[in-house]
């Protein structure tokens, strides 16, 4: 599977986004963090915002829902527009009936852990799946530091989906950066969500270009 950069507008100006959606034209996926003030400690989008980004934008919307209760909510973001569907196993009650559900009403499915859950317990679940997000930060607010210590559980998921024969995307998100991309992709992930990054950045395009070589470049180093 070849590298994507799917960048976060949590940290893009709310009140322009589908200006700055425009800003981040070679990005693989927009990625929407989605959260409820009670699975983490902020508020953001909803399905109605989410609606009508996806008739602003021809990129692929990848929805991150840090939401409670997410086996009713999930398929409304799906309707909303969303190529991918990611829920919180942690606040999933049956997450292969939703990864069913996701994928039944045309979006990939994806299952998100927080950086303390372990995948292990997990494993048979994985061909449910179209992607599996580690969080490389505690969820809930942009613009913070990677946490190393998830490495190696990058590496524990990597060995797991190549053990099960799984064709599943491994997206990491949380300080995804030039400085902690590489080991990263080294460690086996794919797909990198980057949102203070890019949008931080001069060029956020520009950015997107960088932040792909560097995990080409690990991946083929690797």
């Amino acid at each position: 599977m070849g590298i994507q950069i799917t960048p976060s507008i949590l940290n893009a100006d709310f009140a322009r986004l589908g200006e700055e959606v425009a800003r981040i034209g070679s990005a693989d996926l927009v990625h929407v963090d989605v959260m409820d003030n009670h699975f983490v400690p902020n508020l953001t989008f909803g399905p109605t915002m989410v609606e009508a980004l996806a008739r602003s934008t021809d990129t692929p919307l990848d929805a991150h829902l840090m939401i409670t209760d997410v086996d009713r909510h999930a398929p409304t973001y799906v309707e909303a527009g969303c190529a991918s569907v990611t829920f919180h196993v942690e606040a999933a009650a049956a997450p292969v009936r939703l990864a069913r559900e996701i994928r039944a009403a045309g979006a990939r499915a994806s299952m998100a852990l927080r950086p303390a859950t372990p995948i292990e317990p997990y494993g048979d679940l994985l061909g449910e799946l179209d992607m599996v997000l580690l969080m490389t930060v505690e969820p809930g607010f942009g613009g913070q530091s990677f946490l190393d210590l998830v490495v190696p559980k990058i590496r524990r998921t990597r060995a797991l989906l190549d053990a099960h024969g799984v064709e599943c995307r491994l997206q990491v998100d949380g300080g995804v950066s030039p400085e902690t991309i590489e080991r990263c992709a080294e460690a086996g992930a794919d797909t990198f969500v980057a949102g203070s990054a890019v949008y931080s950045a001069d060029d956020p395009d520009a950015m997107i270009a960088e932040l792909r070589g560097l995990a080409e470049g690990a991946r083929t180093n690797g």
